[in-house]
């Protein structure tokens, strides 16, 4: 039996292609223009319909609802936040507080809908488990907790190997950091709940309709052009494809597979009856769930960058990175070695030049954008959504500042990428560094980070 490869992704195996909703007609016009009809297009639309109801809104996907990161990721909603230690930098650690504070909420929050949207996502709400199996990794680790602690975040827990086992027996696992702000989840079940929502209220949503640019009040296409007072930018991954946006956010490829149903004889060895979110301290980092029919679901880097910042079609990957990552499953679960993986794919995720998660309304011109998610957007995707809400009723008089447009990402400015072939040799050179270093601390006994880990992340503007 041979592993799917490609085809989008497993969930959308899983779940199906959805029936195609038709193409812009021709030119039109909106009070509020979404480009993109991912969890950040989606969430934006129900949000601003939700709160008021007489918004003509319009949303224009490229291709199908969820064709891009929305249905390809590994179904953690947690609590995570690109660039936060940098808001903390830039505003005070009390504004980054709060921008946690918010991201911890807003795991409640996507659950809330999903139930009251009668969305049935496969949600369970076990947390995140994240393990070290290196010394380094356990100082790493130690380190994050302590961080993650002064951030707010009372209820996590610092496990050691014992402890750790007791959840989820990985080999070689000394330890591990929990908390109970997420969730596992089946990322297309949640986005075809959510855009049946999003139309039950009354949005307009078309599909087959590439938007090639963005200007004031214009959402341009081969179809024709929507003008709206506000053109929101929700694309992240593909967002090099809208003219002038080559160098806006790097699309960065993950890959995943996941295994045939397990044996319960499997997850005896296992465990893993949380069912928490897993993932590691490696700097080449996985995640990984165990879903709602016992497969493990598992990511991590292949080919991190493709010259240009181009982006792939149908999800295909790389024989060479399903291979690293079935040696990763195995690594940490020994008798899945005889498992069969049934599929393999991989997307792109938006990675700004300072790893900061944005979100931005320009009163000036009413383009608003938000992205940027860098791996963490099943969560924070819904913030960015409800503080574009809050940002447009404000712009237009409907409600003054709130919470969360007052959170230190919103109206954030980044400086853009280097052109190519510095990009593509960057970004390239990271990820060697990245594999090199995992690579050594496993092999030796330092508990320090590896040095050259540390450079690249000076380099890349991570930290």
């Amino acid at each position: 039996m041979s592993t799917v490869n490609g085809g989008i992704s497993f969930w959308y195996a899983n779940e199906g292609i959805p029936a195609p909703r038709e193409p812009l007609p021709g030119d039109a016009t909106a009070d509020v223009c979404i480009v993109g009809g991912g969890y950040t297009g989606l969430w934006t639309a129900y949000y601003l319909k939700k709160a008021v109801p007489f918004l003509n809104i319009t949303v224009l996907e490229a291709k199908f609802c969820g064709y891009g990161a929305s249905g390809r990721n590994g179904g953690w909603l947690y609590n995570g936040i690109a660039g936060r230690d940098r808001y903390a930098k830039l505003h005070g650690h009390d504004a980054a507080v709060r921008l946690q504070q918010a991201m911890n909420d807003t795991v409640d929050e996507v659950v809330r809908v999903a139930a009251e949207e009668g969305i049935d996502a496969d949600i369970h709400q076990g947390g995140v488990l994240e393990v070290a199996y290196t010394p380094a990794q356990l100082t790493r680790l130690k380190a994050f907790h302590s961080v993650e602690t002064a951030f707010g975040e009372k209820d996590r827990l610092l496990l050691g190997a014992r402890d750790t086992a007791k959840r989820i027996r990985v080999t070689g696992a000394v330890g591990s950091a929990w908390t109970p702000h997420g969730a596992r989840l089946h990322p297309v079940k949640l986005l075809k709940g959510l855009s049946a929502a999003v139309e039950a209220l009354g949005v307009t949503i078309h599909e087959s309709t590439p938007v090639t640019e963005i200007k004031p009040k214009h959402a341009i296409t081969a179809y024709g052009t929507v003008r709206a007072p506000y053109i929101l930018r929700c694309t992240e991954g593909f967002t090099a494809n809208i003219k002038g946006q080559k160098r806006s956010w790097l699309p960065m490829n993950s890959s995943m597979i996941v295994t045939e149903p397990l044996p319960q004889s499997v997850w005896d060895t296992i465990g893993w009856e949380g069912r928490e979110n897993l993932g590691d301290m490696a700097h080449a980092y996985v995640y990984a769930q165990r879903t709602a029919d016992d497969r493990i679901a598992l990511g991590g880097r292949g080919v991190p960058y493709r010259f240009g910042s181009r982006t792939d079609n149908d999800g295909r990957t790389q024989p060479a990175t399903i291979e690293a990552l079935r040696e990763i499953l195995v690594r940490f679960f020994p008798t899945t070695a005889g498992i069969h993986i049934d599929h393999a794919w991989s997307g792109v995720l938006g990675v700004p030049r300072d790893w900061c998660s944005t979100v931005t309304l320009d009163r000036s011109t009413g383009l608003g954008w938000a992205g940027g998610y860098v791996g963490s957007g099943v969560a924070t995707t819904n913030l960015a959504a409800r503080t574009l809400r809050d940002l447009i009723q404000q712009d237009s008089g409907q409600s003054g500042p709130t919470d969360l447009t007052t959170l230190p990402w919103v109206d954030h400015k980044v400086r853009k990428w280097e052109p190519e072939p510095f990009r593509w040799l960057g970004v390239q050179g990271m990820y060697a560094a990245y594999r090199g270093a995992d690579r050594r601390e496993a092999a030796g006994h330092d508990t320090r980070t590896d040095r050259v880990a540390r450079i690249a992340d000076r380099v890349a503007g991570r930290h």
